[in-house]
């Protein structure tokens, strides 16, 4: 087994960061999507509604993701299924429309690609991954 696979941790996982960020993120689903609907009406609230739930969750893995050192993705999706879970823990017993299904799917990718994202703007920590400078 080579040095590097020994040296490797499992990752993290943040569950507080998590379940904060998924809170947050279905917090301001719900603050953005019903000014939405009181203001311009249910056309523009079911959309509010798709792009809400892929944004929100997409912005909290991005910032949670400036606090985690690994497991960006694994992160963002969890934030994302935390935010589908609490609705679904809010609409308990009430049937649901396939938009609302496609949003908390839609909750999880988002999220994904924020720890995508988030990914990609952290510099490497491990010390075999930086390039090697010669003087």
């Amino acid at each position: 087994m080579s040095a590097r696979i020994r040296d490797m941790k499992p990752t993290q996982l943040r569950w507080g960061l998590v379940v904060f960020g998924g809170f947050l993120a279905e917090l301001l689903v719900f603050a953005v999507v019903f000014p939405t609907l009181y203001l311009f009406g249910q056309q523009a609230f079911l959309a509010s509604i798709l792009i809400a739930s892929a944004a929100m969750p997409f912005i909290f893995a991005v910032w949670i993701g400036r606090h985690i050192e690994s497991g960006f993705v694994l992160h963002g999706g969890l934030i994302g299924l935390v935010a589908a879970l609490i609705y679904m823990g809010l609409a308990w017993g009430q049937t649901q429309p396939l938009l609302y299904k496609i949003a908390h799917g839609l909750k999880v990718v988002g999220g994904m690609a924020g720890g995508v994202v988030a990914s990609r703007r952290k510099p490497a920590a491990n010390p075999a991954n930086r390039p090697v400078v010669q003087s």
